[in-house]
Parts: C-alpha cells; sequence; structure tokens
C-alpha cells in the first residue's frame, strides 16, 4: 500500500536531487535490438536494408533499458506486491479510491455537491506536482521548469504562469510542494482538481490569492491538500478499500497464469526471490492466493501449490521507504492468525516463514547479498526505485503499467511525429543560404504555428496532460526520475517470460544533439591553417633552436647537476592504459573484469596474429 504522509513528504526532498520510418528518434534498450537514429544508421550504411535496426522482440513484450544488465549476475529477485505482482485494473480500482476519499472528505465537513465529481482517467497522470501556495497542478521538466500549469479544470496560459511563476519556473521545496508519483496518487490527482474547481467557481465561496474564503472562514489552498491527505490515508488504512478490493477481486485485480511461470523459471535459473511489499499480511495473503488461484501450478502438468513456496522469503509491512533507512523492528508473522508473534526476530530467515518489517542493512546480511546482486522490481519510483538504487545500490526493475497507452500513440500517432519532422525540415530550408551578412529576415511565423499545433495535437493523443514521459520534445520530470533511477523497466514484469534468464539487456548510447544528428559519413573539415610563408616559420624556428643552444651554454655545475636529478623522474608523461580501466558499462561482475595489468583478451589477440 502507498506511504504514508511524512514518508510522502520525504519523497520531495530526495526526488528533486520511432517507430516512423520518416526517421523519428526512438531509443530501445536491448543488446541484439539496439536501435540508432536514423541519421547515424544513414552514415552507417549498414548492409543494403538502411532501415536495418535488429531484432526486437514484439512491442508488448519489451524490456527497456537505461543501464545495462546482465540477468547472469542476479542472484536474488525481489518484488513489490501492489501494482507489481498484483495490478490493479484501470480506472475501475482508480474510481473505487476516488469514490471512498470523496465519502471521507464529506463526513469531515466538505460539502455534499462533491459526491456529484465522476472520476475521468483522461485527466490525471503521474508526476504531477501540487503547488499548495496556488493550488495548482504543474507539469514539469527535471529542472522544474513550468511545461503545463492547470488551476482546477482551466489550463492557465502563458502570460499568467509568468505572473504566478517568474521564469516559468519553480524549485522544489518540500513545504510547498508535493509530488503525486505513485499510481494510488492518480484519484487523488484529480480530487484535488475537482475541488479546486468547485471552489473556484461556487457563488457561495470568493476567490482570493491563496485559498478560497467563505464569511469570516479562509481555506487555503494547503488546507484543502492536507485534508485530501488525510482522508486518502485513512481510506488505505482504515477505510474500506481493502474491504471493497477484496470482496470483488475479479473486477479489480488482473490474474494471469503466466505470473506463477516467471517466477518458477527464475527460480530454476539458480536465482533466489523474496517479496518486500508495505501492506500488511492479512491482506496480502488474500490478494496473493486470489492471483495463484489455478488448478495447476507452474505448468499444466505441475499440481497446484500454495503462493509462499514460490518465494524463499517474504516481508509485508515493510514501510518503504524507511525499510532502506533506520528500518523498524523485524518480527515474525503468525501466519494462522495474521498477528504478530512477540519479541525482535534475529534470524536466521526461514523459508515458507512471513516476517513483519525490519531493515534492508538487516535483510541484505541474512540473505548475505551484496547490493548489485538484487534485482528489485517495484512500480513507486521513490519507495521502491529511488531509495533501493541510492541507499543500497540494488538493481532496479521499474513497472509502469502506463507504458501501453504510450506505446500504443507513439506508434498508432506515427503521422503526427512525421508531420513534425517535415515541419523541421522545412524551417531548416528557409535558413539553408543565409548566414550572418544577411540583411532579410524569413518569414516563420506560419511555420511556427503549424509545428505548434502539431505538438498539441500529439500530446491530446495521450491525455488531457499529455504524455507520462514528455511535453513536445522536453521530458518531464517523471521521465528525468525513471532515467535516473530505473536500470530497466516494462508495462509489466511478466514481460521477462520472453527472455532467457542469461539475458544481457544492454543500454542504448545516450546520443547528444551533436552525436543523435550528425551522420557518421558526414567527414569533419579542419579549420585552415593560418596563412603564413614557410620561410617566417623556418626562421622563428631556428631562431627558438639557436636561443635554446645558447640558454643551454649557460648552465653552471649546479645547474647541470639539478637538470640530470629532474630526467630520472620515473613518469615524465601519462601512458596510455593498455587495459580496460574506463567504465564503459556498470554490469560487469567481478570475474569479467580484466585484471589490472594482465593482458586482455584483444591484446592476446594481436600478439599472436603477430607471431
Amino acid at each position: 500500500m502507498p506511504p504514508t504522509q511524512p514518508e510522502q513528504q520525504q519523497q520531495q526532498a530526495h526526488s528533486y536531487s520511432n517507430s516512423c520510418n520518416s526517421g523519428a528518434r526512438e531509443r530501445t534498450q536491448t543488446i541484439g535490438e539496439t536501435d540508432m537514429d536514423q541519421s547515424v544508421l544513414n552514415g552507417l550504411h549498414l548492409g543494403t536494408d538502411i532501415n536495418y535496426h535488429g531484432h526486437k522482440r514484439q512491442l508488448g513484450h519489451r524490456v527497456f533499458v537505461n543501464r545495462s544488465l546482465h540477468l547472469e549476475n542476479i542472484k536474488y529477485y525481489g518484488f513489490d506486491m501492489d501494482y507489481t505482482l498484483a495490478e490493479y485494473k484501470s480506472p475501475q480500482y482508480e474510481q473505487l479510491g476516488f469514490n471512498l476519499v470523496k465519502e471521507r472528505l464529506v463526513s469531515m465537513g466538505y460539502p455534499k455537491e462533491i459526491l456529484q465529481f465522476e472520476y475521468d482517467p483522461t485527466f490525471p497522470v503521474r508526476g504531477l506536482w501540487f503547488d499548495t501556495l496556488y493550488g495548482n497542478l504543474l507539469k514539469v521538466d527535471a529542472y522544474g521548469n513550468i511545461l503545463v500549469c492547470v488551476h482546477g479544470f482551466e489550463f492557465i496560459k502563458h502570460h499568467q504562469v509568468y505572473e504566478l511563476y517568474p521564469n516559468k519556473f519553480l524549485k522544489l521545496d518540500e513545504s510547498r510542494v508535493y509530488v503525486l508519483n505513485t499510481l494510488f496518487n492518480l484519484p487523488e490527482t484529480y480530487l484535488l482538481a475537482c475541488l479546486t474547481d468547485f471552489f473556484t467557481n461556487s457563488d457561495e465561496f470568493v476567490r482570493v490569492e491563496r485559498g478560497i474564503k467563505a464569511g469570516d472562514f479562509l481555506f487555503t489552498y494547503k488546507s484543502i491538500f492536507q485534508d485530501v491527505r488525510r482522508a486518502v490515508d485513512w481510506v488505505h488504512s482504515d477505510g474500506d478499500l481493502k474491504r471493497r478490493t477484496t470482496q470483488n477481486m475479479a473486477y479489480y485485480v488482473k490474474k494471469d497464469k503466466r505470473l506463477p511461470t516467471v517466477l518458477s523459471r527464475i527460480r530454476e535459473s539458480g536465482a533466489k526471490l523474496f517479496m518486500l511489499t508495505n501492506s500488511d499480511y492479512t491482506y496480502t495473503n488474500e490478494i496473493m492466493t486470489y492471483l495463484f488461484d489455478f488448478p495447476h501450478g507452474a505448468t499444466d502438468d505441475e499440481s497446484h501449490r500454495d503462493w509462499k513456496s514460490y518465494f524463499d522469503v517474504i516481508v509485508v509491512d515493510a514501510r518503504k521507504p524507511l525499510f532502506f533507512d533506520e528500518g523498524t523492528v523485524l518480527r515474525q508473522v503468525d501466519t494462522k492468525t495474521g498477528g504478530l508473534k512477540i519479541g525482535t526476530h534475529i534470524g536466521p530467515l526461514q523459508p515458507g516463514q512471513v516476517y513483519s518489517g525490519g531493515s534492508c542493512e538487516l535483510f541484505t546480511k541474512f540473505i548475505n547479498a551484496k547490493g548489485k546482486d538484487v534485482l528489485y522490481v517495484g512500480d513507486h519510483i521513490f519507495g521502491d526505485i529511488l531509495k533501493s538504487k541510492k541507499i543500497r545500490g540494488w538493481r532496479t526493475f521499474l513497472i509502469v503499467p502506463e507504458l501501453v497507452r504510450e506505446l500504443h500513440v507513439w506508434t498508432d500517432e506515427c503521422q503526427l511525429f512525421a508531420e513534425l519532422q517535415n515541419l523541421d525540415i522545412k524551417l531548416g530550408d528557409l535558413y539553408r543560404d543565409l548566414d550572418s551578412s544577411a540583411k532579410v529576415k524569413p518569414d516563420i511565423s506560419q511555420l511556427r504555428t503549424c509545428i505548434r499545433d502539431v505538438t498539441h495535437k500529439m500530446d491530446m493523443s495521450y491525455g488531457m496532460m499529455g504524455s507520462l514521459f514528455r511535453s513536445g520534445s522536453r521530458q518531464t520530470f517523471f521521465s528525468s526520475q525513471v532515467v535516473r533511477y530505473a536500470d530497466v523497466y516494462a508495462a509489466t514484469l511478466l514481460n521477462l517470460i520472453y527472455y532467457p534468464f542469461s539475458y544481457m539487456f544492454r543500454a542504448p548510447a545516450m546520443l547528444l544533439p551533436h552525436e543523435s544528428t550528425v551522420a557518421h559519413d558526414q567527414a569533419h573539415q579542419p579549420p585552415a591553417p593560418p596563412s603564413s610563408s614557410s620561410s617566417s616559420s623556418a626562421a622563428i624556428e631556428d631562431a627558438s633552436s639557436t636561443s635554446s643552444i645558447i640558454s643551454a651554454s649557460k648552465l653552471n655545475g649546479k645547474d647541470c647537476k639539478d637538470l640530470h636529478r629532474a630526467s630520472s623522474i620515473v613518469h615524465t608523461r601519462p601512458s596510455t592504459p593498455t587495459v580496460v580501466t574506463h567504465t564503459h558499462d556498470e554490469d560487469y561482475s567481478e570475474e569479467e573484469e580484466t585484471a589490472s595489468g594482465a593482458e586482455s583478451p584483444l591484446e592476446q589477440l594481436q600478439r599472436e596474429a603477430s607471431d
């Protein structure tokens, strides 16, 4: 289940630290599946088919890579439960949470009219910032530059944004900004917009700069936000969300027979599995029992077995991200009653048992694992991915269910990306023969309007707030976190079933504009040498040589001794490395690294060839 409010507030401070043959840019992520920019491919002339990109798995089966990952090196696979092992159906589950939070707010004293709100899944998107000062939802880039600003349901125009936020920029300050990063935050995101719109446009309330006024009472946007946060926390911890979910599992939870298969195959590869979830044991047991409720086991020929048998270690009530810091007391769960056994568990961790709480430091000590031995799979960019990566060095696999929709738009709206590229070409053609001596300015107003319109159509193809990962050509804050903290990511962990567990996920080159827009066949033209006569150059060289000889002849005995002492320095210049010393890839194992000073395989081949 989601972190509590204090844990979410902690998130703020830590978080801020193609599909077209036309040549639209696409990054793909695996060895044998690496695409390059079309401009680069054009320069390489690979074979006779210039559009060849190498083998790629089906789009819905893909795992995408930010940092190379060799599955053969992974000794432990860890899994979150909510939205990872158990994927909730959208928008049904968000609708349920939305309605329950509305009811809770009314019981807290909010107007009954808010019960009329209906959840609209096309509006909210993960990764938005809520500005508690002005009550705005903000879509920002990695640095806090504002891409979209919405007050209630009103999309704020550019000149208005500048009035509220100088330079269209906002610093991530946890006392002012709350990041709505999780899938559990989607109903909350939409409800904040609903409430802001309701109070702003109601005749019974007067809008002021930082809130709403009703008679002698002032409701600041911050107080409204705090009420919503408290209502959300209550619904998840003490309300009916869990009970309503377990009463109608088929309606709210996806069940897939590939789940026991992929977990069983991981264990067959020699790795171990653990589950680490914030949910309590009772709820976890009900959800997991449903997910593994098949007449067979991992295969059709295998008999059914209990879900706990698929994991070597199970930890509930983990309280991530606190688990990755100081943690809590580690206790054993009585699986018959769901209660906790008295006393602190001091190890070891036994298969088939369930544990509550603990800390990552103690946990990794018990399982005898180094950071890079563990691949943790989760959906929470902060609680699962950021903390496990930054603090413990675990390899990370982010689950992004929205990828299904994102890839659908990316491929189906290919013509929009092609149209935008053609407009860029036309823009470049207008300036083709112009340099700094040009006195006439080309009229680009029509092209700029077209570029703006096509970009807007692209954004609206994803939903009202646009893509989860970008706004036009700008990457979002959420996107930057995915790149920074997730080694690999996919729409579902079940995509692992389509790869062997010896697979080498190789990251693509992160190309800069001077690399992605310049083909390899564009030979570099060095600048022309400065015009000077060869005779003058020779004269300068002769004068320099003569001066050196004269200076040397004036050296006395002491100077000669000093010069001799200087010539005995061990290293007068650095030597070019003859073995691999630079970090080219993050995922080499210790066995694969060439020992310092040892002959590399390439050097050995070169030596044998020369012999």
